[in-house]
């Protein structure tokens, strides 16, 4: 019954919005919380146009063992997320941190903060959108946002990462499933400001947070198990490659007619550079248009180390309204892109509170390049075509 009146005070404060031109996605119908004095802003000022900049990867050090790190037996001082030293080893004594961060409407974006998440999961939702879930650790970020509402598939990650998750409420059927789960207590949902606040720039009404702030909550609450390290293993990393892979400079992910994008790769960076979707595109790709993604709050254009395709079974909750489940079980295809090259890999999981791992076609670790990945969920019907360097993956479930 505490956990029932918990849930019914919170879906009572919890806010939504509207949030797709396709269709309105699932939302809990709850009342708006007034607009907030967002604090965590004060020293930014945040440009809807920022001139894009790139941080580019320095050369391996010598002190980066020859073996790599992971995927078990990190050193105190290595995330073990993005196989990286930490500046602040302190970070990695806490739970990872999950946010809900929206990829519509498009006048939204630039999106604050995804530059700095160790990870992020691009995953379909309904009506052919995606939303992300950006999982912070080795790093805070003073503004993420705009955060939006959860779905299904955040019960597997959020049990995956033993992570704390910060959403924008939910429709009540996930809402059920997320707080009758045993890290109920570990949910932050909009019902005070700090952690998530109101921000209104250009009239807008966004939901935002920043990590510090939401680290600090969640020790307020002395949440069962505390908020402390958490076994991570799983993700191998390593400069250098055991083979060699197939040329890869362009990767294109479409998940519909209104949500595309492309990863074009960067030699002198040694990342791959973001492209979103600017328009509709009802002509299977001959009407697609790209602008590159950039951080709100610091200008620096959306990269990657790798991007990994996951190929991972969806299924139907309900067809009307689409309601759809990621089940994050496998083992199944995937598809590292690093340093200019494409590895056919799979992945699979242990056990449902353990990270999954990336193995090649001998079940061996295969490592990731050190540094930030971003994770494209695509159903287990994708199709793939490769023309030249260009990799396309084509969304289908299944």
């Amino acid at each position: 019954m505490k956990r029932l009146f918990f849930l019914f005070a919170l879906i009572f404060l919890a806010a939504c919005s509207t949030v797709s031109p396709l269709a309105q996605p699932l939302e809990a119908q709850a009342t708006e919380l007034p607009s907030a004095t967002v604090t965590l802003t004060e020293t930014i000022t945040p440009s809807l146009t920022p001139t894009p900049t790139l941080t580019v990867t320095p050369s391996p050090t010598r002190d980066y063992p020859l073996e790599g790190y992971g995927p078990q037996n990190f050193p105190a001082n290595v995330d073990p997320l993005t196989g990286q030293k930490v500046t602040d080893p302190a970070l990695l004594e806490r739970r990872p941190m999950i946010v809900k961060v929206a990829n519509l409407p498009r006048a939204w974006r630039p999106q604050w903060g995804l530059s700095l998440a160790d990870q992020v999961f691009e995953y379909y939702t309904e009506e052919g959108t995606t939303r992300f879930a950006a999982v912070f650790l080795g790093q805070d970020a003073p503004m993420v946002g705009p955060i939006r509402s959860a779905r299904f598939f955040d019960n597997h990650l959020i049990t995956m990462y033993n992570a704390n998750f910060a959403f924008g409420s939910a429709d009540y059927r996930v809402l059920n499933l997320l707080f009758n789960q045993n890290y109920y207590d570990r949910l932050v949902i909009e019902s005070a400001c700090p952690p998530m606040c109101r921000y209104e720039p250009n009239g807008v009404n966004y939901l935002m947070t920043n990590t510090t702030d939401l680290a600090a909550f969640i020790n307020s609450r002395n949440i069962l198990g505390g908020n402390v390290r958490q076994n991570l293993d799983g993700f191998h990393f390593n400069y250098d490659l055991p083979a060699a892979g197939e040329t890869a400079s362009r990767v294109f992910v479409r998940y519909s007619s209104a949500i595309y994008n492309r990863w074009d790769y960067d030699p002198q960076a040694g990342k791959y550079i973001r492209f979103s979707d600017t328009r509709d595109d009802l002509q299977q790709g001959a009407a697609e248009d790209y602008r590159m993604l950039t951080d709100r709050a610091n200008g620096q254009a959306i990269s990657a180390d790798n991007v990994v395709v996951l190929h991972v079974l969806h299924q139907y909750y309900t067809r009307h309204p689409e309601i759809v489940d990621i089940v994050m079980s496998g083992p199944d295809d995937a598809y590292l892109f690093r340093d200019g090259q494409m590895f056919p890999l799979r992945w699979y999981r242990n056990a449902l509170t353990q990270v999954f791992s990336l193995v090649d076609e001998q079940g061996q670790p295969f490592p990731l390049k050190p540094g930030n990945t971003w994770f494209e969920v695509v159903g287990t019907g994708t199709q793939h075509t490769q023309q030249g360097a260009d990799w396309r993956f084509m969304f289908q479930i299944p």
